[in-house]
């Protein structure tokens, strides 16, 4: 199928191969403007006993053409172009499924060139397995036995800026030339390995990789200390990701075949859309997908694109994790009601071991969002740490120096310059009402100043992703129409210098909103208030904080901008930041169900 120029693109049918579902939706231009229209989802056929991934991607195009009376497929074959009634213009599609794309990482040093490498593999949307680097602290056999136990898709070996060290590189080559390793998929062919370091290390790369490896040789990913270029070895990781390990799983070769453009990974392709937006707009932003067993977390900061991946961190199967990693008191903190510690343990263990159950009732829903503001908050933790300056720069050191280069670099995400966060999966996107979603997400993120916040309606964003590769336009106007509900906006001023008072006062706000109609008040610290403010709507915003706190102009400065509306409305947030919690346990739930009870949370619950 080939790509229609944009002028003719009218109809399109995408679908999202993922672990466990096939979902496919189908676009049109309806009165000039690209909607998203029907959606059919099937189980994901790419295991056994079906072990062809075209017979859920079918199976899912069929839901769609019976709920839009649209004939799409003769067969297997895809009617083109559209015309009434029938046919699409172009197939695409994203995928997981399998596992999705599974990398391992090596570079010479651990905080340096490894830490590119993961950036690098992380963007291109793999699962990185591990990061290994001369000075990790594991042998040289723990090392070799390590590659063996993974059996990753591919590997991306870097290290060594062009013109410096070859001794560190060839070193790592070394342990992977005498691993051996066997691709996950397709056990007859050579593991692909992608050689991005010092290219005065390519000939002695060759020797040791090519006999032994399928090896792809690229630009540099530090090709000097200074500056990362991770696109040329993206690039090749995407290329290697359809020609040796797509083309491995069950059916894809016979997908490829049908789709109009390059099957992307599904993290990759939301990465896409959100770098799209972010640029368009010309924006920070902050996205978070938070599933079963992972939580990804993708940001654009002035520009620069990052992604994490927190495989430990989810809501069902990865729930027992959560608990561990937090620690009970953090998940008690965010319960509003009085609970035993052993009868909370118990209901996350139940959580873990019936992974597919819902709340049944409201302390349940309580309980799962709890542990989700827990989950956000450490994924952006361990985002923080990955999406980083780069390491090592502008400093005097002698080689022994670099090797301890660990923590020098800032991390790029600054919270008082971020300007929308956009929340997916199941626990936000399918919250029974809204406004759970807007304050898990107010509570874990803890944005400073003004934000907007936002959720993925029905997680199109792997499609809108692919589809931005040949047609921007079409995948912004579904994107800002169909895919995001805006929930509204959140300003929470900085604060408080030194130790808190309880009850202080913050400062002084004023909003003018549509209509003429004004509000203003006064803010005590702790205190939560909503707004009504309907999406498509702005407001004024006027807020004038008293000198120990910071709403975005400076301490004790009157800070001005607009704020957009959603479902929800706009908050104002005047509990701290870092956000105080009362250490009484009596007191603390006594000031969440305060908190609930402003933003209408949990309306049907007595007392709270």
């Amino acid at each position: 199928m080939t790509v229609p120029s944009a002028d003719a693109l009218n109809v399109v049918i995408a679908t999202d191969c993922g672990s466990t579902t096939t979902k496919a939706i189908l676009i049109e231009r309806v009165d000039g403007v690209y909607r998203q229209t029907f959606r059919g989802e099937a189980p994901t056929t790419v295991e056994r006993p079906f072990e062809d991934v075209t017979r859920g991607v079918l199976n899912a195009i069929a839901e769609v053409e019976e709920l839009s009376g649209r004939r799409i497929l003769d067969g297997e074959r895809f009617i083109t172009p559209a015309r009434a009634g029938e046919g699409v213009d172009i197939f695409i599609s994203t995928s997981s499924a399998g596992g999705g794309l599974q990398m391992m990482v090596a570079g010479a040093v651990k905080g340096m060139t490894a830490e590119s490498a993961q950036r690098c593999a992380l963007g291109a949307g793999a699962i990185v397995m591990d990061v290994m680097a001369t000075n990790d602290g594991r042998m040289g056999h723990e090392k070799i036995e390590r590659i063996r136990q993974l059996r990753p898709d591919m590997i991306l070996l870097s290290g060594g800026t062009d013109g410096g060290t070859v001794t560190h590189v060839v070193e790592l080559a070394e342990y992977i030339a005498a691993a051996d390793p066997r691709p996950r998929l397709g056990t007859g062919f050579d593991l692909p390995v992608i050689f991005a370091g010092n290219r005065d290390a390519r000939g002695r790369i060759q020797e040791i990789l090519g006999p032994r490896t399928a090896l792809t040789i690229t630009d540099n990913l530090r090709p000097v200390l200074e500056r990362e270029a991770l696109g040329p070895a993206r690039h090749r990781i995407h290329d290697l990701f359809l020609e040796h390990v797509m083309a491995q799983a069950p059916g894809y070769g016979k997908l490829m075949g049908w789709t109009g453009a390059p099957i992307m990974p599904t993290p990759m392709a939301v990465g896409d859309i959100m770098q799209t937006i972010a640029r368009q707009r010309g924006i920070n932003l902050i996205g978070v997908d938070i599933g079963g067993a992972t939580t990804d977390v993708f940001s654009v900061f002035g520009g620069v694109f990052n992604r994490s991946v927190s495989a430990n961190l989810g809501m069902s199967y990865s729930v027992s994790n959560v608990l561990a990693e937090a620690g009970l008191e953090n998940v008690l903190r965010w319960v509003p009601f009085d609970i035993e510690e052993a009868d909370l343990r118990n209901r996350i263990k139940n959580k873990m071991i019936r992974p597919t159950t819902i709340p049944q009732t409201l302390d349940e829903l309580q309980i799962e969002q709890a542990l989700c503001r827990e989950a956000l908050r450490l994924a952006l933790d361990q985002h923080r740490s990955l999406a980083t300056g780069l390491k090592g720069v502008q400093q005097e050191r002698s080689i022994a120096d670099a090797f301890e280069q660990t923590g020098t670099g800032r991390s790029l995400i600054d919270l008082a310059e971020l300007d929308l966060i956009v929340g997916s999966g199941g626990v936000l996107s399918h919250a029974p009402l809204r406004s759970q979603s807007m304050l898990m997400m107010i509570d874990a993120y803890q944005p400073v100043g003004l934000t907007a916040l936002s959720v993925d309606s029905i997680f199109m964003m792997p499609h809108l992703g692919v589809l931005a590769s040949i047609h921007e336009r079409a995948a912004t106007e579904v994107f800002e129409r169909d895919c995001m509900i805006y929930l509204g906006s959140c300003l929470a001023p900085s604060g408080p210098e030194g130790r808190a008072r309880p009850g202080e006062r913050v400062g002084a706000f004023e909003v003018r909103l549509p209509g003429g109609r004004v509000e203003r008040g006064d803010m005590a610290l702790g205190e939560v208030r909503l707004l009504s403010l309907a999406s498509g709507e702005e407001a004024e915003v006027s807020f004038v904080p008293t000198r120990r706190f910071d709403a975005g102009a400076g301490r004790g400065e009157r800070f001005n901008s607009r704020a957009t509306g959603g479902v929800v409305g706009l908050v104002l947030d005047a509990r701290g930041r870092p956000l105080l919690l009362p250490e009484e346990r009596g007191e603390r739930v006594r000031r969440l169900a305060e908190w609930n009870r402003a933003l209408g949370l949990y309306p049907r619950a007595a007392g709270t």
